[in-house]
C-alpha cells in the first residue's frame, strides 16, 4: 500500500471516530465549538503520531481527546470564564451528532443542559470520569489507562462526582414529552399574555430562572422567586418595536427538544437568537434557562435549519 493510500485509510479510520470523540468532548466541555476545537487537534496529533505503533486506533483516540479537553478545562482562561459565573452550557438541537449516545437513561441524562451544568461542581478529573464511565460506559481499568490514574482512583472520582451531581440535581425521571410540551405551551401562553398568576402556578415553589443576558453581561442573571420569574417572563415575551430590530425580525416562537429537554425557541429568518430551556419535576417548571449570547447558538441554528419544523406556537416582535 502506497503513502497516499495509507493516509486514506487512516483518515478514514479517524473519521471513522469523529461523532463520538465530538459527543465526548462536549459532554466534557459543555461547549460544541470548543468540542469541535479538541477533536480537529486530536486529528493533528494523530496525522503526527506513528500510527503503525498504535494497536487500538479507537482507544488512543480516546484518551488524546480526553487530555486535550482536560488541558482545555485546567487552563487560566477557562478557570476565568467559568468561575466568572458568566457560563452555561452550549444548547444543542435534538437529533444532533455531538450529543452521543442516547440509549440508556444515564446516557441522556449526561448531557442535559442540568447535568452539564452540575459537572462545572467537579474537579477536571471526577469530570471525566463521569462522563467516560455514565455516558461511554467504559470500565474504571479502561478509565484508569486513559487517565493514568490507578482503578482504586477511579472508582472514588465516581463515587465523589455521582455524590455532588445527584445531591444537587432536581430531577424529575424520565421526560413525558407530550405532558412537557403542554407545560411549555400553557407557560408561553400566560407569559404572552400576561397572566401573572397562571404562570406563578405553573412554577415549583422554590423555581429558578437563569439568564445569559444575550452575552451583555459579564455574570449570569439570577431569578429565585415564582413571582419574580413571572414578571421577568410577561416582560420577556411582551412584543416591543425594541425587540424586533434587535431580532432582526418578526420572530417565530416554536417548541423544540434541546438537550432532551423542552425548550421554546426564537427564529426570525430561520436564524435562532434565543432559547429558553425548561427542567421540568413534578409537572410543574422547575428552572428556566434562557440562552441568547449569539456564540453559543451558532450550532444550534446550523441544526434548526436542517430541520423542518412544525408551525410556531406564536409569531411575535
Amino acid at each position: 500500500m502506497d503513502s497516499n493510500a495509507i493516509d486514506h485509510f487512516d483518515t478514514s479510520r479517524f473519521e471513522a471516530s469523529r461523532n463520538r470523540l465530538a459527543s465526548l468532548a462536549y459532554r466534557l466541555l459543555g461547549s460544541a465549538a470548543d468540542a469541535e476545537d479538541a477533536v480537529q487537534d486530536s486529528f493533528l496529533h494523530w496525522q503526527a503520531a506513528d500510527r503503525q505503533r498504535i494497536k487500538v486506533p479507537e482507544a488512543w483516540l480516546t484518551k488524546v481527546t480526553t487530555n486535550l479537553c482536560l488541558d482545555k478545562l485546567r487552563s487560566a482562561q477557562a478557570r476565568r470564564e467559568r468561575t466568572a459565573g458568566a457560563w452555561l452550557p452550549e444548547p444543542l438541537l435534538d437529533g444532533d451528532p455531538m450529543l452521543g449516545p442516547a440509549d440508556t437513561f444515564e446516557q441522556r441524562e449526561s448531557v442535559s443542559l442540568a447535568v452539564l451544568t452540575l459537572m462545572e461542581r467537579l474537579s477536571p478529573v471526577e469530570r471525566a470520569v463521569y462522563v467516560l464511565r455514565e455516558a461511554f460506559s467504559y470500565s474504571h481499568a479502561e478509565i484508569a489507562e486513559i487517565l493514568e490514574v490507578t482503578e482504586s482512583a477511579s472508582q472514588q472520582h465516581l463515587h465523589r462526582a455521582r455524590h455532588r451531581i445527584t445531591t444537587a440535581r432536581r430531577s424529575g425521571g424520565e421526560l413525558d414529552p407530550a405532558a412537557a410540551r403542554k407545560v411549555v405551551e400553557e407557560f408561553l401562553a400566560a407569559a404572552s399574555s400576561g397572566r401573572t398568576e397562571r404562570l406563578v402556578a405553573l412554577l415549583t415553589d422554590d423555581a429558578t430562572a437563569i439568564s445569559d443576558g444575550a452575552g451583555l453581561t459579564k455574570k449570569l442573571l439570577r431569578y429565585d422567586t415564582p413571582e419574580r420569574i413571572a414578571a421577568i417572563a410577561r416582560a420577556g415575551f411582551k412584543a416591543t418595536p425594541a425587540k424586533q430590530r434587535l431580532a432582526g425580525g418578526v420572530s417565530e416562537v416554536h417548541f423544540a427538544l434541546v438537550n432532551g429537554a423542552p425548550a421554546l425557541l426564537f427564529v426570525p429568518d430561520g436564524k435562532v437568537v434565543g432559547a429558553v430551556t425548561f427542567d421540568i419535576a413534578g409537572g410543574k417548571i422547575a428552572t428556566v434557562r434562557g440562552i441568547a449570547a449569539p456564540s453559543r447558538l451558532v450550532r444550534l441554528t446550523e441544526s434548526w435549519r436542517q430541520h423542518e419544523p412544525g408551525a410556531p406556537l406564536i409569531t411575535q416582535w
